[in-house]
């Protein structure tokens, strides 16, 4: 069931005072595809367009301040997708890092890779690793991009290092996660209109607040991404215990 999204107004812009950001947020983009079908464009075009909107979001971190914001750019599952749009996903990824990364950087956002990069080709690997490495010291939000992700891979990856250590427990296994070094997951989005976690961020979406928005990820704008805060922000958190 699609969650309805209050408007601004009815937030914390309304009058309600400050609002209780979540601290790490996670967002899986879909819909690039069919927003490319609906205006009869290539589908290069609709990833053009969800470059866009990751842009426009990044900015307006300024005014919606998070710790962390992991989004879910190419899963393991994207590498069955043809060759040509692969290809037109990966130019993409380089053509934001070589034109967006000065902003990034200047903003103090640290980048961070989750997932196994080093499978994209080797103009790719060394661009995202240079931007990690000249973002490392920034100390303000965390831009986690999840690249050659998949959850259940990674818990067994995570499982795996605890069993070597020789303790299979839930504090090992969530200490050799990809965003062991981030805050827990409070926020999980996705746009589209699908309602499902597509194999993103499984172990860390447990008790994770989940917002579902049919509106499809070019489209989404920093006003889509404020309602979402403002939905978490009117959540009763429970965990279980009552």
């Amino acid at each position: 069931m699609t969650a309805a999204a209050p408007s601004a107004a009815q937030g914390s812009r309304g009058g309600r005072g400050p609002r209780p950001n979540p601290r790490h947020v996670a967002i899986i983009m879909d819909g690039n595809g069919r927003w490319a079908k609906k205006r009869f464009l290539p589908r290069a075009m609709g990833h053009k367009k969800g470059v866009e909107a990751v842009r426009a979001l990044v900015r307006s971190l300024r005014d919606n301040p998070v710790e962390a914001l992991t989004l879910y750019a190419f899963s393991t599952e994207n590498w069955g997708r043809p060759a040509d749009e692969i290809a037109d996903l990966t130019a993409l990824m380089k053509h934001f890092i070589r034109n967006d990364l000065d902003e990034i950087a200047e903003a103090g956002v640290r980048l961070k890779i989750v997932g196994d990069h080093s499978a994209f080709d080797e103009e790719a690997v060394a661009l995202i690793d240079g931007a990690v490495t000249r973002t490392a010291g920034n100390t303000g939000t965390t831009l986690a991009i999840a690249l050659n992700y998949g959850a259940q891979a990674e818990i067994v990856r995570a499982a795996r290092a605890a069993a070597a250590e020789g303790e299979i427990t839930e504090e090992a296994i969530a200490r050799h996660l990809d965003t062991a070094d981030m805050p827990p997951l409070d926020l999980l989005i996705r746009t589209s209109g699908e309602v499902r976690l597509s194999n993103f961020l499984l172990w860390q979406a447990a008790y994770a607040e989940l917002y579902f928005t049919d509106v499809l990820w070019p489209d989404f704008t920093p006003a889509h991404f404020a309602e979402a805060l403002d939905h978490f922000a009117g959540r009763e958190r429970r965990y279980g215990g009552r």
